[in-house]
């Protein structure tokens, strides 16, 4: 099922405006900006909201970017209460500003709070939390191709309370930072293929953006890292044979050449994160005459298609890397490549679709871009 982008809720929770930072002078802001490795230059404003069960949603606020003051026995703290979401805004061709689907990550934002027990913000007020901090951070929006602002939402357990249950308090917090490409400049890059670890089970949290499964992910992230590879490549958890996602992208594979191409990406089962990049290729791509399906790749399938040369690309895809194509596959048994192990044709033509649609350049039809 495609993820829908209309907004459900007609109601949303005021947010007031409190304190002013000292804003920085373009000058500064540009220097700040001269280089900007992802999240780590950060804007000027947050916004945050808070969750009781008396009271609900309540004390909406946008103001400066600044610690917080939360207690030591705070529950997110200890037993890992907390989501977040990831999503981007951009400058336009015509200088307007535009957040690439905001009510869907807002949705997303929704199911994973839910697996995790916590209170259900509504997708219209996380939609209008987007909209007061890149309004009230207009300025640190980048027109630059290659950058965008990209906005982190998050909701974890405030209550001060360790017994072995929900919590019964929480905060939203919005924050933003100037990001640039991933990967640095665009290259294919090279991925290992973990059969050590897992990254989610039938049942548990893989299709919820839940923080203890990035915590989860780094001894495998660092056993790739070491074995020269850019990402870990994950496998179900009961065989480890069947491809699910790389550490922080969905995957697909293009099988075919010329009008015979199709792409193929792994279902969602429960273990693989609904990704929104994932959703908008499964929907775009018709429009571009290639058929998608959605069915599992095991990495004997992988390494045979890529011999044989039925599998002519791979690449991954997210909300931070964009799209990204996978050059060399490396595992314990030896390395394979895909193609020629340069960037492949379809995988560059999603990519241009998708930038074009994000920069204003390119229809938009299905009105993925929220413009504030």
């Amino acid at each position: 099922m495609l993820i829908e982008d209309t907004p459900r809720d007609i109601t949303s929770i005021p947010f007031a405006h409190h304190g002013t930072p000292a804003l920085l002078t373009p000058a500064e802001r540009g220097a700040r900006t001269a280089e900007a490795p992802f999240g780590s230059v950060f804007t000027e404003h947050m916004v945050s909201l808070k969750w009781t069960g008396t009271d609900g949603w309540h004390d909406g606020e946008v103001g400066p970017y600044a610690p917080l003051v939360l207690d030591p026995a705070a529950v997110g703290l200890h037993y890992g209460q907390s989501v977040f979401e990831g999503l981007k805004a951009y400058r336009t061709a015509d200088g307007r500003t535009a957040v690439f689907r905001p009510h869907a990550h807002g949705d997303r934002f929704r199911r994973s709070a839910a697996r995790l027990l916590m209170p259900e913000l509504p997708t219209q007020t996380f939609v209008h939390a987007v909209e007061e901090l890149v309004r009230a951070d207009a300025a640190w929006v980048p027109a630059e191709e290659h950058r965008s602002l990209y906005l982190r939402p998050l909701l974890f357990a405030s209550e001060a309370h360790l017994a072995l249950r929900p919590a019964r308090e929480f905060r939203f917090l919005l924050i933003a930072f100037v990001t640039e490409r991933f990967f640095g400049a665009p290259r294919p890059i090279t991925v290992w293929i973990s059969e050590d670890y897992a990254r989610a089970t039938p049942g548990g949290t893989g299709a919820a953006k839940f923080g203890g499964n990035y915590a989860a992910s780094y001894a495998a992230q660092a056993r790739a890292t070491a074995e020269g590879c850019d990402q870990v490549v994950w496998l179900d958890a009961q065989e480890r044979r069947w491809v699910e996602e790389l550490g922080g992208m969905n995957i697909f594979f293009v099988e075919g050449t010329g009008a015979q191409r199709r792409l193929v990406t792994p279902p969602l089962s429960g273990t693989i994160l609904p990704g929104v990049t994932r959703d908008t290729i499964l929907s775009a791509a018709p429009e571009l005459g290639l058929p998608v399906e959605e069915r599992p790749v095991s990495v004997e399938q992988w390494r045979e298609g890529c011999r044989q040369g039925r599998i002519t690309e791979v690449f991954a895809c997210g909300t931070a890397a964009q799209v990204s194509s996978v050059g060399t596959v490396r595992t314990a048994d030896g390395d394979f490549t895909v193609g020629d192990g340069s960037p492949g044709p379809v995988a560059g033509m999603i990519s241009d679709l998708l930038a074009g649609i994000e920069r204003g350049l390119a229809p938009d039809p299905a009105g993925w871009m929220h413009y504030v």
